[in-house]
């Protein structure tokens, strides 16, 4: 008989593992609060108009490749990709130029723009793929016991950690001029952290830009938790939208299944939860169950910054690039405003992704679908959102008009979302309004991050970014992937037990 197998949450990793282990022949029911599938990987609809709610471009797609192969499909039968070779455009106060993946271009544009800085790109691109290769086992294999610290691929991997080194101390090795380091460091935006406090071996994200590129799925980043999703289908799983899961079902620290916001009781051999870890520490387990994960632990815990929204149907379409940063003209003071004063910046740096350009089917013909996002401190700020919503929305707006190309831009709207940090822990269930999850600090990663197979619980498993590896789709894809694989093996072993006993007594 199949073993029943209940996740909770369709975001990315909920759906990888449930498209995963459903291909593999267990009995998998997914259980999604929201009315869509995807989680901060979702579609936003308004009107004619498509938005990605979160993540706005793919790199590693080989990840997606190889979980899609696992489960015995081709991704590219149910996406059509298109790669963004001029990756993003990054505007400063005194000048702005297009990254491209393009070696020899993109060492040009640093000579013309920063003369003598060609030569620290071709070493960064040289020394940090080596450390890709080092780190890489670490972020595909499980890290749940201190002796791990002490296999052979993590020894190996130590120089490349770069312990006690900031990210930005690190690509200061390269470049000496200040705009090039925040050209290879503002990435640490996509862990929610400032390029001053990341660990040095985040290096890897804007390395991983440059060496395999980003691309832009037609329709949407969505498109792939509506791909995974179809494949469970497929495979005759269950998505059950609209189904809020109340509480974990526990036996004493034995998980049984989950209690329903209606009350009734689904039971399974394992459920794999894809929630907001902290949300559904605080929310889905009662208080005096957990120790190293309790309420008032989990609030000392450190968190990543939010993120303002701004979801814009146009009617025009601006013939600018796909994607475009516009960065403060402070930029450090703007990071610690966010991260350790947490106070509202008057300075904001901006990210736009104008994808209209590139992908004709997310609005119609004439018109754009334009996402604004500026980084903001998170609901420890007690920032009052419902004060400041409207005063910061046209401080945005007024900063576009000032810096970019997005001339008139009031002028054209035609329709609008905002999504605050209030919102995301309010509406989209994420702690704290912490975008991109437990922030990514040495102290809360590998093995002092939570476990894939939750080490509080029985019978749970984690997947998503406040697990290991991490926040960002591909680690959280790879969290699926390192879930599923224990998952399969615990439930391999336990059959060939069985079957060794049931030999052992006929042989008897």
């Amino acid at each position: 008989m199949s073993k029943k197998i209940v996740v909770v949450g369709a975001g990315p990793g909920g759906l990888a593992a449930a498209m995963m282990l459903s291909a593999n022949g267990y009995e998998v029911t997914v259980m999604e609060k929201q009315p869509y599938v995807g989680g901060r990987n979702s579609a936003i609809k308004l009107g004619d108009f498509t938005f990605d709610m979160g993540p706005t471009f793919l790199s590693m797609p080989q990840i997606a490749e190889e979980i899609f192969e696992e489960s015995r499909r081709n991704m590219h039968d149910y996406m059509e990709m298109k790669e963004l070779r001029d990756m993003y455009e990054l505007v400063f106060p005194d000048k702005s130029f297009m990254v491209t993946r393009n070696k020899e271009k993109m060492k040009e544009t640093i000579e013309r723009y920063f003369p003598g800085d060609g030569e620290g790109y071709d070493r960064f691109m040289s020394e940090t793929e080596k450390r890709m290769d080092a780190l890489t086992p670490i972020l595909q294999g499980k890290m749940d016991r201190f002796y791990h610290y002490f296999q052979w691929k993590v020894i190996k991997a130590l120089p490349q950690l770069s312990l006690g080194s900031s990210l930005y101390d690190q690509l200061s090795k390269y470049f000496r001029e200040e705009q090039l380091k925040l050209a290879f460091t503002f990435q640490s935006k996509y862990l929610g952290m400032s390029p001053w406090e990341c660990p040095g071996a985040f290096s890897i994200l804007s390395w991983m830009e440059h060496a395999y590129g980003i691309y832009h799925p037609i329709g949407g980043v969505n498109q792939l938790s509506e791909s995974m999703a179809k494949v469970v289908i497929e495979y005759c799983g269950t998505i059950n939208l609209g189904t809020g899961v109340k509480k974990l079902w526990l036996e004493g620290r034995k998980v049984k299944g989950v209690i329903l916001e209606n009350g009734s009781k689904v039971e399974a051999d394992e459920v794999v939860v894809n929630g907001d870890f902290a949300h559904v520490m605080t929310n889905l387990v009662d208080e005096d169950v957990l120790q190293k994960y309790s309420k008032r632990k989990l609030e000392k815990k450190k968190y990543s910054c939010s993120t303002f929204m701004i979801y814009l149907g146009l009617d025009t379409v601006y013939d600018l690039p796909h994607h475009s940063i516009i960065f403060a003209e402070d930029y450090k003071k703007n990071v610690e405003e966010i991260t350790k004063t947490k106070k509202l910046s008057s300075d904001p740096s901006i990210y736009v992704q104008n994808a209209s350009v590139t992908d004709p089917t997310l609005a119609p013909t004439g018109k754009s679908a334009l996402y604004i996002l500026a980084p903001v401190p998170n609901n420890f700020s007690e920032i009052d959102w419902q004060e400041n919503k409207d005063k910061f929305r046209e401080l945005v707006f007024e900063t576009l008009e000032k810096k970019s190309g997005f001339r008139g831009l009031r002028d054209h709207i035609e329709v609008e979302k905002i999504i605050t940090p209030a919102d995301w822990e309010k509406e989209v269930l994420v702690y704290k309004g912490a975008t991109f999850n437990l922030g990514h600090q040495l102290t809360q990663m590998m093995v002092l991050r939570p476990h894939n197979k939750f080490e509080e619980l029985d019978n749970c498993w984690l997947v998503g970014g406040g697990t290991h590896p991490g926040s960002g789709l591909p680690t959280i894809l790879e969290s699926a992937r390192i879930t599923t694989r224990l998952l399969r093996e615990k439930h391999e072993t336990h059959a060939q037990k069985n079957f060794q006993v049931q030999r052992l007594e006929k042989a008897q």
